[in-house]
């Protein structure tokens, strides 16, 4: 049986569906496609969950049926069996179902349905950092392409060796911040580099950062609040240096938020990327400051999205992943040259909602 805190967050879905679909019928919002965006994916994650529910239900219905069936006393033998067989056959899919429903609602966030924007920045560790970034970002390339995601680079600084000092990419798809919300934190790899001649062992580490990608409509970006910069890009070796001031550089005068976009020749297109890559740190850091504000939500939860955390260690000698959060292993060649993340975020995943239902 669901906890009734579930169940209750499980009508009000079922509330909340019923009003956006409302909403989408409204023949105005085809004016407002940003909205009909926003509303649009709104709608197709509840209608799976509240479909969830509804699988749910009547799999409970049946079994009690069958149950008071088995128990009638003026039915004949052969009609109890064949009840008592049904509750056998339908159990297993009841406990599934339920299972599946915790698993949405209690690891389930806002930003579920959202694509992300993800940052990776080479921390200590020099030139093998920037490597370890590298590897990080074809990691989730990986990863999204066993998922049937589409990733998109927003802008990376390149270095000579192979690496990056930093990457931005979007990722979209089906319930991408869903699992890719737990990737954010610190990473830290134990490895001999490619320049050590004397085959000893350093530790390098990068920072990542994942953020939903809010719509238009949800971040209201004044131009009043906005200094725009222009400037000419640069690059290692000569990359991607211009003779024109493409590269731009938006800072958001109310946060003090600042981006700068250098990887298309095109200003325009440099800034629409800066924008995007501004309106996602713009929605992040509101919701950092919701979420502090609330008591329920306890800084060091799985998910947090506690950048300064040190999630996860890379260590190549022994062929492992280690993450800290939950003290597992797994294998390192799977993980990073396959992007095999499914049993790792599995694992996350299982953990909150073990800590959720103790909250209860």
């Amino acid at each position: 049986m669901l906890p009734a805190p579930v169940e209750e967050k499980l009508q009000e879905t079922e509330k909340r569906l019923a009003e956006v679909q409302e909403q989408l019928a409204d023949p105005n919002l085809f004016s407002e496609p940003s909205r009909l965006r926003l509303l649009s994916r709104e709608c197709g994650s509840l209608t799976r969950l509240v479909e969830q529910y509804q699988r749910y239900r009547e799999l409970s219905e049946a079994i009690e049926d069958n149950r008071q069936l088995s128990e009638n006393s003026d039915e004949d033998e052969e009609l109890r069996e064949l009840a008592l067989e049904e509750i056998e056959q339908l159990q297993p899919r009841l406990e599934q179902a339920e299972q599946d429903l915790l698993d949405r609602i209690l690891v389930q966030d806002k930003d579920a349905g959202r694509n992300v924007i993800m940052e990776i920045r080479a921390g200590t560790g020099g030139d093998e950092a920037a490597l370890f970034a590298g590897d990080l970002f074809r990691m989730y390339g990986r990863f999204a392409e066993r998922q049937g995601w589409k990733v998109e680079v927003i802008d990376g600084s390149p270095t000579d060796l192979g690496g990056f000092k930093e990457i931005i990419f979007s990722v979209s798809g089906e319930d991408v911040h869903l699992h890719l919300r737990y990737e954010m934190g610190g990473h830290r790899v134990q490895r001999v580099p490619q320049t050590e001649t004397s085959g000893r062992i350093h530790t390098s580490a990068a920072t990542i950062a994942v953020m939903g990608e809010p719509e238009d409509v949800e971040i209201e970006i004044r131009e009043a609040d906005l200094r725009v910069d222009f400037f000419r890009a640069s690059g290692p070796g000569g990359q991607k240096v211009n003779r024109t001031s493409s590269a731009v550089r938006l800072t958001h005068m109310p946060t003090g938020l600042v981006v700068s976009i250098q990887d298309e020749t095109s200003q325009h297109k440099n800034r629409a990327k800066a924008m995007r890559v501004l309106r996602s740190r713009i929605y992040d850091h509101v919701e950092t400051r919701r979420q502090e504000k609330e008591q329920s939500l306890r800084r060091g939860q799985i998910g947090s999205g506690d950048r300064s955390q040190r999630i996860r260690t890379y260590n190549f000698p022994q062929n492992r992943v280690t993450d800290h959060r939950i003290r597992e292993n797994f294998n390192l060649d799977k993980v990073v040259k396959e992007g095999a993340l499914e049993g790792l975020i599995s694992s996350l995943r299982n953990q909150e909602k073990e800590q959720r239902l103790k909250e209860l």
